[in-house]
């Protein structure tokens, strides 16, 4: 073991400077602490109304969600559900390493809106603040008040909830779903769950996909793709330094599901259903696959889907990828109604 270790470290290739990380997001940091980036994605607006050139899309408005913190919900219907059905609800969380992105980025706007029609299932996608001017743990508090949103609107009947949430939720069917950090909310967001009480709402289930992770520890994915066109690996080292608490490393938890050993069997035991979703293309897929085996080691009851090919965010540029994980999706919630005897 020693001996191939070292071999590793032999074998560590040159990674760039995380100067140059700076250069390869067109960002720079700011005296006051806060990003200028040069490269942002373009934004859509919510699409209240159908769009009589696709009569398949999805519908979506923005609501309010804390006005101290400026977020909000970007919630997604399908133009025309099932008749007399009600949905499962999605809470969506984006991603971006933390510090890029929104519910309002095309990207993420489009792949809502076709994940809404596809599955059919409500989402309610969460604009949640960014870091370095919002550090960890601000989007996970974003994070909860959207659950307590949910957790609100279930709790006002139809006649007081917001008219779509009243006419089509099923609120005894949520789900928490993220991707990239969106995913790594996911989960710290389960955990923090665990000590809260979001009745009348039942939340029965947790998808990660591609989650962002980290460690001290470089993988070998994390080698083998050190210079990935998504998130290479000075990329990510840049990520965690500007999205961590000041002054926390590599092996802080929120970076690290293992960190300190990592939660205990107890807590895990008690999570919700869980799906993991990775590709062998992705630098952080060694990670996911690391902690997918500490969960299911600890009694958590996870299903892991890792994809042969495929990047990170590679659904974001594929459709073909992107309907293989919409279908996933859709089999997940299905197998919930299954165990539910539904």
């Amino acid at each position: 073991m020693e001996k191939s270790e070292n071999n590793t470290q032999n074998m560590m290739p040159q990674i760039p400077s995380v100067e140059e990380a700076y250069k390869f997001f067109k960002i720079e940091l700011n005296p006051d602490g806060s990003l200028t980036r040069h490269a942002e994605a373009p934004t859509l607006p919510a699409s209240p109304e159908p769009d009589p050139n696709n009569p398949n899309s999805s519908l979506s408005k923005d609501i309010p969600l804390n006005a101290a913190t400026g977020t909000f919900i970007r919630l997604f219907r399908p133009r025309s559900p099932p008749p007399n059905a009600k949905l499962p609800l999605l809470i969506y969380y984006h991603g971006g390493g933390f510090v890029f992105l929104s519910a309002t980025s095309a990207p993420f706007h489009a792949s809502c809106g076709r994940m809404s029609a596809h599955l059919p299932a409500l989402i309610a996608s969460v604009e949640y603040r960014l870091a370095p001017e919002h550090r960890l743990p601000a989007a996970y508090h974003d994070a909860i008040d959207a659950v307590e949103w949910a957790r609100d609107q279930a709790a006002a009947g139809a006649a007081a909830a917001d008219p779509w949430m009243g006419e089509l939720a099923d609120f005894s069917r949520v789900f928490l779903m993220g991707s990239s950090a969106g995913g790594n909310i996911v989960y710290r967001t389960g955990l923090t769950l665990l000590d809260r009480d979001v009745r009348p709402m039942k939340i029965v289930g947790l998808i990660m996909n591609q989650p962002f992770f980290g460690g001290v520890r470089r993988t070998g994915s994390e080698l083998a793709y050190y210079n990935d066109k998504i998130i290479p690996l000075h990329g990510a080292d840049l990520l965690w330094s500007l999205a961590l608490p000041e002054g926390a490393g590599r092996d802080h938890e929120y970076c690290d599901p293992l960190a300190g050993g990592g939660p205990g069997e107890e807590r895990l035991r008690r999570l919700p259903l869980i799906l993991v979703r990775g590709y062998s293309g992705d630098p952080l897929v060694d990670k996911q696959k690391e902690f997918v085996e500490m969960l299911a080691a600890r009694g958590a009851r996870v299903v892991a889907q890792f994809v042969d090919g495929g990047f990170h965010g590679v659904e974001l540029f594929d459709p073909k990828f992107a309907d293989a994980l919409y279908d996933a999706i859709r089999d997940f919630v299905a197998a919930d109604d299954r165990d539910r005897g539904n």
